[in-house]
């Protein structure tokens, strides 16, 4: 099951889940998880003080997939989990589109919950992602991330 997915479309955060939960169960067996935690991110329609009606999202093919799966392979390494997930918009984005899924697998809650946080928190910050958001004045570059 492949743990890292960018798509350059729409995508449904809530079906992809139960395809990998499926997937799981096929691979693990019935009853081996007791906890499953997932953060899904959309856009919003402003930032900074200023309305945003759409957010371009650039990566580099092949290096954003490697360090995404970097953070995967960390919190399996970190934390008690059967598996994890990274699901990724890139591309053009409206508000209210989804941008992320980020999903744990594990027996317990406490170690879902905290690798679900990790896989969020470091692909903010070290996942190779460019945000140009589009004003009413023009376009713009983000040069930091919302923090929490």
């Amino acid at each position: 099951m492949p743990k890292v997915i960018l798509f350059n479309g729409p995508f449904d955060p809530y079906a992809e889940l139960k395809k990998v939960e499926a997937a799981l169960v096929v691979q693990h067996g019935l009853g081996q998880y007791g906890a499953t935690t997932s953060f899904v991110g959309t856009m919003r329609d402003f930032n900074e003080g200023d309305d945003v009606s759409a957010m371009f999202l650039e990566h580099y093919p092949g290096m954003t997939e490697k360090a995404l799966e970097t953070i995967c392979t960390q919190a399996m390494n970190d934390y008690p989990i059967l598996d994890c997930l990274i699901l990724h918009r890139v591309g053009d984005i409206k508000p209210n589109d989804s941008i992320v899924l980020v999903a744990a697998w594990s027996a317990h809650r406490g170690a879902a919950f905290d690798a679900s946080r990790m896989l969020i928190e470091k692909l903010k910050t070290d996942a190779p992602f460019w945000k140009k958001e589009t004003l009413k004045e023009g376009a713009r570059w983000v040069e930091k991330n919302t923090k929490g």
